[in-house]
């Protein structure tokens, strides 16, 4: 019977499956008694083998040779070169059938079986041979199911994306519905005095007029029937305004109904981005070195991580109770980080550790200390004491080369900055609490001593930005309060009050934010200057609106322990109002890994001068850890200048 595949194949007698699976081959031709070779050794190929045999297939034999292996009565010997093996396994074999394919190019099958053949190397042979059959297959159905599993997973990458995307669209359409509704409400409050003013003042004229009226004298008609009618027109005119009454204050309700919907929508929507945000701040963080990219979207420092920011990133793990992650981090800073002097650098690049930029300053080394208080605080480690009592020698040798106990922004400049003392004086209070040492205690009264004297020593600017430095920054308010605290602040004859009541006058601004969907939303915050100093206009910062917002909530709170309700809900509307308009700045991950998920720009606008020595970074839509992290805290109302007692 001719082969099922191939008609010009004899019939196949070997009982084994076949493997079409070539090897080349070796082999000669000798006489039955295997005493004489017919030929020197020629080149063959498997067609296909068995375990009892192999087709060869020949190219160009030559046609004498041909003759001799038709007559079937020779054997072969083999040698058959397999990749796996160093050298070829032997075999002897005999010819069961020949047949010549294509007589114009010299091209013979040859059926062989076996006569002899080590056992171990036959096995090696069809195992070799079942894998080379199966790996064609077996790859095709890996890279079926690599490709299936890639697209699943990019189909859900997308859906989880796009679902991140809505999530902040919806908030962003929540709060703008919010803000138009509290809007039609102050209009329609406005209507309803109007309207309610008008109706005092027409009550007041109809009695005026019937008190006239009664003291005329009962023939003089005309004048009677002269004043009936302007009672009755007064009337009239006030049924009017109390329709137009009634008619605002159903505006007023449906409004405030509406409102109180919003709201509800709000809160639910607030907490499942700022969620969002948080897992954006996680997923950034390099398993390898611990550090996290400070700026999502700067080519130009898109693997650089700020040592101020990471500690800000130590802080929102320790309340999120992610411990693993803070102490990534902190691990760094105690084992890989490089120092000068003692001094951790002021950046570090993301991949490696390796510093970014050699620059030290004393706030970004003293937030180390804060964070590693936060996490000591949180967590009873105290593994990382020895690392920040060494930050705390570092800054009291440089506060002691101060006559007045200031500490200069770094070790070889010569300015001083509030803010670095404000930190110092945050950081010191806490080492005195944990430790009991007043070594600490002493640097802290060091350090509000001398900001009481180059800083808070104007009544017309309540806080400068530095000894002998006049200009106005935003942070030093807020972290005055979130530092000193109000209830230090009036013991040092200093009105907390003020404070904010300047920063608001002189740096809340009102600007125009364009979101990514290129839609323009009006922001309400907080620049990093007033706006009348600079010529770029009003631009909101994320971060230094996030501490204001933390103020306000201190001072809400103060006030509420002091029975002041009237100034605690006015705080706390406020902290509320701002948080609102942070939730309009947030923006969609731009990155693969984001996912879509949220964050915050570090401001408004990008490139752009902050008025204190460095710009805004590129991009219109860069994440940024700071603007990100310090939102968190103003949502939870977490002061990272402050050591809570958990027990308490």
């Amino acid at each position: 019977m001719p082969h099922k595949n191939n008609p010009l194949i004899p019939a196949e007698h070997r009982k084994y499956l076949r493997l079409d699976t070539v090897f080349p081959v070796q082999f000669r031709l000798e006489e039955p008694e295997g005493e004489v070779f017919l030929s020197g050794w020629l080149q063959g190929f498997t067609n296909n083998i068995s375990r009892s045999g192999i087709c060869l297939k020949i190219n160009n034999l030559a046609p004498e040779l041909f003759e001799s292996l038709k007559k079937k009565d020779i054997k072969l010997s083999l040698e058959i070169d397999i990749p796996i093996s160093r050298k070829p396994i032997c075999a002897r074999v005999s010819i069961v059938w020949v047949k010549d394919i294509f007589e114009d190019k010299h091209q013979y099958l040859v059926g062989i079986n076996y006569d002899y053949i080590s056992a171990k190397q036959n096995n090696k042979l069809m195992r070799y041979g079942w894998l080379k059959k199966l790996f064609v297959p077996v790859t095709l159905a890996l890279v079926i199911i690599l490709a299936v599993g890639l697209g699943a997973n990019s189909y859900l990458n997308f859906k989880l994306t796009q679902g991140n995307k809505l999530l902040i669209e919806k908030l962003a359409r929540v709060l703008k519905d919010s803000s138009l509704a509290k809007q039609k409400i102050e209009e329609v409050i406005a209507q309803r005095e109007s309207f309610g003013s008008k109706l005092i003042i027409l009550q007041e004229q109809i009695k005026s007029v019937q008190s006239q009226k009664e003291k005329i004298q009962a023939g003089d008609l005309a004048q009677i029937k002269q004043l009936n009618d302007l009672i009755t027109s007064l009337a009239k005119e006030k049924l009017v305004l109390e329709s137009k009454l009634a008619g605002v204050v159903r505006d007023e309700n449906i409004a405030s109904q509406e409102l109180t919907q919003l709201d509800q929508k709000k809160i639910v929507l607030e907490k499942a981005n700022f969620d969002k945000m948080y897992q954006w701040l996680k997923i950034h963080q390099n398993n390898r070195t611990g550090l996290v990219a400070s700026f999502e979207g700067d080519q130009e420092i898109a693997n650089w991580s700020f040592t101020y920011d990471l500690a800000l990133l130590v802080q929102v793990y320790v309340q999120f109770s992610d411990f693993d992650r803070a102490k990534k981090i902190l691990d760094f800073f105690a084992q890989d980080a490089k120092r000068e002097n003692g001094w951790f650098l002021n950046a570090y690049y993301v991949d490696d550790g390796a510093p970014a930029e050699f620059i030290t300053h004393s706030g970004p080394n003293l937030w180390v200390g804060l964070a590693i208080m936060q996490y000591m605080q949180s967590t009873q480690d105290k593994s990382y004491l020895g690392l920040v009592e060494s930050i705390a020698a570092t800054i009291i040798d440089l506060q002691d080369q101060d006559a007045g106990g200031g500490i200069r922004g770094g070790p070889i400049v010569k300015w001083y900055s509030t803010e670095h003392n404000l930190d110092a004086y945050a950081f010191f209070n806490m080492l005195a609490k944990v430790t009991g040492k007043t070594i600490y205690s002493q640097a802290a009264a060091k350090a509000i001593n001398w900001m009481v004297d180059n800083t808070y020593d104007r009544q017309d600017l309540p806080v400068k930005r530095g000894k002998g430095d006049s200009t106005i920054a935003t942070d030093t308010y807020a972290w005055s309060i979130a530092a000193i605290g109000p209830q230090k602040l009036l013991a040092l004859g200093l009105d907390p009050d003020k404070i904010l009541e300047f920063v608001e006058e002189n740096c809340s601004v009102e600007v125009n934010f364009v979101r990514s969907n290129a839609q323009s939303v009006k922001i309400k915050g907080f620049d990093f200057a007033p706006q009348r100093h600079t010529a770029r206009g009003g631009v909101v910062s994320s971060e230094w609106t996030a501490q204001m917002v933390v103020s306000y909530k201190i001072m809400e709170e103060f006030y509420l322990k002091k029975g002041d309700k009237i100034k605690a809900v006015n705080y706390g509307a406020k902290a509320q109002m701002y948080l609102s308009e942070l939730g309009k700045m947030i923006i969609s991950s731009a990155s693969a890994s984001g996912q879509g998920q949220g964050c915050l720009p570090y401001a408004t606008q990008d490139q752009v001068d902050t008025g204190h020595g460095w710009t805004t970074p590129k991009g219109s839509h860069t994440g940024s850890v700071s603007g990100t992290a310090y939102t968190l805290f103003a949502y939870y109302g977490f002061n990272p200048l402050e050591l809570i007692d958990h027990k308490e």
